[in-house]
């Protein structure tokens, strides 16, 4: 391993300006915790009230967006050359961007989501009541399928084509809208800026959900273990998990990503199929259908609510909205660069439609299955009156409410040691995947996998900093600095969707002739459309540009539709 050789091939201005923004936002929490935190939940409270419906409609334009790929001719686009295999598995890829999309997180607010939900029900319906309990069941499903994947897949799209089909071997959101800025434009500052911001939600995103997972695992240690959870368990958790995820992000891909997350799928599946079996099973399946269609027939309705007159005369604001839909949006937004880009990496060999349906279906069936099965399973607990799961989270903590719905099941002890190994390898191969997609965001060429030395280094730095804030109760305050911060992410996404219809409808133009189902990519312009020396004219027959009014022509043949 040459240090010295490879970090010349580190991008510069967005390494250090990553770690100059990180530190600059942390080091205040740490030495003001108090005072930052008024700030950042003042920030958070101005953006939720007056950007809230841009996250909303930013949810809905990436669901639509999504069915308008899938069905139109850019879907049909193969990821790489014509003879390109998919380098994984069908069950390893869906394994491994659910991992790395999702988490150790499903398995906690799989188990208590419904509990908050419960007490402070949506569509100001009267709590505990039975309406109530049925859309408790029901938006966990919601606020985790398919619209977030959808999110996810936006900055994936563009990626993945200029990684695989324009052979681009850059993995940086300013290189996926070089056809709406210009080639100048997007490798300038303002291309900087949008790779550091996006940087800084990673890092503030993975940094804030490890220091979440942690607690969850010390406490799950010390029911099995008999110790009670203290700050030098934690640090010892932090430095297990860190470790593991270490070792696998010094692997690769093949070597450690792709195994963890294959274990990690498994064990998961038995464990859900086990709580299934052992408990009420027939209540689990009838809550589970219910909430699906509940969901299905209100997805529309549930996605554009936004308690309009909540802060009128007589009316009611539960602030619902707020603190559950449109910060889950800002949530996902914030990490969609990570997940989509990893997602963008490992998809090659496929089609577009296959990726962004497949990642839809098993992200959003991966979830459904971990709310349906555990959080129906302690809903169940609740209702008929065999534990009080409320009154304990309430009392005691949200950690102690999920590990109390555990004990409930026969084998208790080894369902809790079966969840805390699947928490702990969630937590190495999602942060694992942050640390790739790190690593080869600030590298300036990705001929292959990044730099060991650079991977370890942000693992490292993404277990130092929840080891630092955990103490100061810090974390919440920089999760939500991290999203108050993904703001501009809004226009960027926008800039991402247009970049992708843009670059592949423009490059389709010059396959005239194609009708497989599966569209090879094989003919290009000799300049690319958003560089100096390009144009988005089309030659004609005689070689000549021909123009229309979005760049191209009215009068080129069309490709048969396939």
């Amino acid at each position: 391993m040459n240090i010295r050789s490879t970090f010349a091939n580190i991008h510069k201005p967005i390494f250090f300006g990553s770690l100059g923004l990180l530190l600059a936002v942390t080091l205040p929490l740490i030495l003001f915790p108090e005072m930052g935190r008024v700030w950042v939940m003042a920030a958070q409270g101005f953006v939720t009230q007056n950007f809230g419906v841009l996250y909303q409609t930013m949810g809905l334009a990436s669901l639509g967006f999504m069915f308008y790929i899938v069905f139109s001719d850019i879907g049909q686009i193969k990821l790489g050359d014509v003879d390109a295999e998919p380098e994984f598995s069908l069950f390893s890829w869906g394994a491994m961007l659910f991992a790395a999309g999702i988490g150790g997180a499903v398995v906690f607010w799989g188990m208590v989501e419904w509990m908050y939900y419960l007490q402070n029900p949506p569509f100001h319906l009267e709590p505990f009541s039975e309406e109530a309990t049925a859309w408790a069941a029901t938006y966990g499903m919601f606020h985790w399928g398919p619209i977030a994947w959808s999110i996810y897949l936006v900055p994936a799209l563009p990626m993945a084509y200029f990684l695989h089909v324009r052979k681009h071997k850059v993995l940086r959101i300013s290189e996926a809208i070089r056809p709406v800025l210009g080639e100048k434009l997007a490798r300038s500052w303002l291309g900087n800026v949008i790779d550091i911001l996006f940087i800084f939600g990673m890092l503030g995103g993975g940094a804030t959900s490890l220091g979440i997972l942690v607690p969850l695992i010390d406490e799950g240690l010390g029911g099995l273990f008999g110790f009670t959870p203290n700050a030098l368990s934690q640090v010892g958790v932090l430095v297990g998990t860190t470790a593991l995820f270490a070792v696998s992000a010094w692997r690769g891909l093949k070597g450690g990503i792709e195994i963890l997350s294959d274990i990690n799928m498994w064990i998961g599946l038995a464990v859900l199929l086990f709580v299934l079996t052992m408990g009420p099973t027939v209540f689990i399946l009838d809550t589970g259908l219910n909430s699906l269609g509940l969901m299905l027939s209100n997805l529309v309705q549930m996605a554009t609510w936004t308690e309009p007159f909540g802060n009128l005369n007589g009316f009611e604001d539960s602030g619902f909205p707020q603190n559950w839909t449109i910060f889950y949006w800002a949530w996902w937004l914030v990490f969609a660069p990570t997940v989509g880009l990893f997602i963008a990496r490992i998809s090659k060999g496929r089609r577009i439609k296959t990726m962004v349906a497949g990642s839809i279906f098993f992200g959003s069936l991966g979830c459904a299955l971990f709310f349906v099965i555990l959080g129906n399973y302690g809903l169940y607990l609740q209702l008929s009156g065999a534990l009080d799961v409320i009154q304990i989270m309430n009392d005691q903590s949200a950690n102690a409410a999920f590990y109390a719905v555990l004990g409930e099941l026969p084998l208790s002890w080894l369902v809790t040691l079966a969840v805390v190994v699947l928490l702990s390898i969630f937590t190495a191969t999602t942060f694992d995947s942050i640390a790739y997609i790190l690593s080869s965001a600030a590298e300036k060429n990705v001929n292959q996998e990044p730099a060991r030395w650079h991977r370890l280094f942000w693992a490292f730095t993404l277990s130092l900093l929840p080891m630092s804030l955990l103490f100061l109760g810090g974390l919440q305050t920089l999760q939500t600095a991290s999203i108050v911060s993904g703001v501009p992410l809004l226009v960027i996404a926008l800039l991402l969707m247009i970049s992708m219809v843009r670059a592949a409808k423009y490059d389709l133009r010059f396959q005239p002739d194609y009708n497989d189902p599966e569209i090879n990519i094989e003919e290009f312009p000799e300049n690319d459309p958003w560089t100096k020396e390009g144009t988005w004219e089309l030659p004609d027959d005689n070689g000549e540009a021909s123009a229309s009014s979005d760049g191209l022509s009215s009068n080129d043949v069309k490709p048969n539709t396939p």
